[in-house]
């Protein structure tokens, strides 16, 4: 998978498009099959939330800046375990608020917010060991590292490597 197809998908196509080329991706690598079949969930959970936030024009980053679109370093940036725990917080108080809250992008755009399903990344994060009643109760350090093997793989296909 090019690089170029791999930014056109993620900024245009639907989940089922971007999952199925990835996971085409993970079975020409010659990884272990047990990194790929610990990717793809973590690519779901991940396009669970960051797609509906792409449709409403409300992209942002582990650090709440605003990002046009949904490019391949953004995705890697939100494989981070605890990033992804922290946007499962900030989506879930988003829903409660009626509006995008913990960012820094501009309270008008933040107000256009529609609440997002949030039932695949948090059945993902809970296999992961992740707390969703308290955000700042800490998951096993194993999981932590898991998901940068996780993340190194993720990083070769979505760069073009594989």
């Amino acid at each position: 998978m090019q690089l170029h197809s791999m930014e056109t998908l993620l900024k245009q196509e639907n989940s089922e498009a971007i999952l199925g080329a990835i996971s085409s991706a993970l079975e020409r690598s010659d990884e272990a099959p047990f990194w790929r079949q610990k990717s793809l969930p973590l690519c779901e959970a991940i396009l669970s939330v960051l797609l509906p936030l792409r449709e409403q024009n409300l992209l942002f980053d582990p650090e709440g800046n605003s990002h046009e679109g949904l490019t391949p370093k953004l995705f890697l940036r939100w494989c981070d375990l605890l990033s992804l725990k922290t946007l499962a917080f900030i989506l879930a108080a988003s829903n409660k608020e009626g509006k995008l809250i913990r960012t820094k992008l501009v309270s008008e755009r933040c107000n256009t917010y529609q609440p997002i399903d949030l039932e695949i990344l948090g059945t993902y994060l809970s296999g992961y060991s992740v707390n969703l009643i308290d955000e700042w109760i800490d998951f096993p350090i194993t999981n932590y590292n898991l998901h940068i093997g996780m993340t190194s793989l993720l990083t070769k296909i979505l760069e073009g490597n594989i």
